[in-house]
């Protein structure tokens, strides 16, 4: 398929052609949906630990003598009803993560962005270049093309000019091809892809 390629001034800079085995699926919710929670799984900490009885800091003797007091047979103040005690089956430190194959993280990729064209919501542009670092400037390109939220990928090296004016710009992400991913893709409204990008995925899905 053919998609008409601007300059970020909204010039018109001729057109690609893209290939239909990463552009021209027909998505599959499945397959995104499996990429997507797969990423979201890797980037969880898992840092949450409660202590458990062994590991809280109380005496470990008899809380009363067993018998005559008319009250429960406790025993150690470590146990979960009493305050300062311990939680049971609490949160441990731990991986989210879990496997998934290679081929379905790719076909994964090619979905996400098959879905995105579907919705017309790929935009093609020669270069993502400023000429200084303004987000002034920048914001205004932006608003001429009618982009409020979206994410741009650009070639192998990013412009230092361009990704330092697009930062302070809210809800507009800036990567380079190596972190194009499918929740990234999915979470702006539009995606914005430089020739370079295009060419790299081209070359990437060969």
């Amino acid at each position: 398929m053919d998609l008409k390629v601007t300059t970020l001034e909204g010039k018109d800079a001729g057109k690609v052609s893209l290939s239909d085995a990463i552009f021209g699926l027909e998505p599959r919710e499945d397959i995104i949906a499996r990429v997507v929670r797969w990423q979201l799984a890797k980037k969880q900490q898992g840092t949450h630990q409660s202590l458990t009885r062994g590991e809280v800091s109380r005496t470990g003797a008899k809380m009363y003598k067993q018998k005559g007091t008319g009250r429960a047979r406790h025993h150690s103040a470590r146990a979960p009803q009493f305050r300062g005690g311990a939680k049971a089956h609490g949160p441990v430190s731990r991986d989210h993560g879990h496997d998934l194959p290679k081929q379905v993280r790719a076909l994964g990729l090619r979905h996400a962005l098959s879905a995105k064209i579907k919705a017309d919501d790929v935009i093609i542009v020669d270069d993502l270049v400023a000429k200084e670092a303004k987000t002034k400037a920048l914001a205004g390109a932006f608003a001429s093309l009618g982009l409020t939220n979206a994410l741009f990928i650009g070639g192998a090296e990013l412009d230092g000019n361009f990704k330092l004016a697009a930062r302070n710009i809210p809800n507009v992400d800036v990567l380079p091809i190596q972190g194009i991913n499918v929740y990234d893709i999915l979470r702006r409204g539009k995606l914005v892809l430089s020739k370079a990008a295009v060419e790299a995925l081209e070359e990437r899905f060969k």
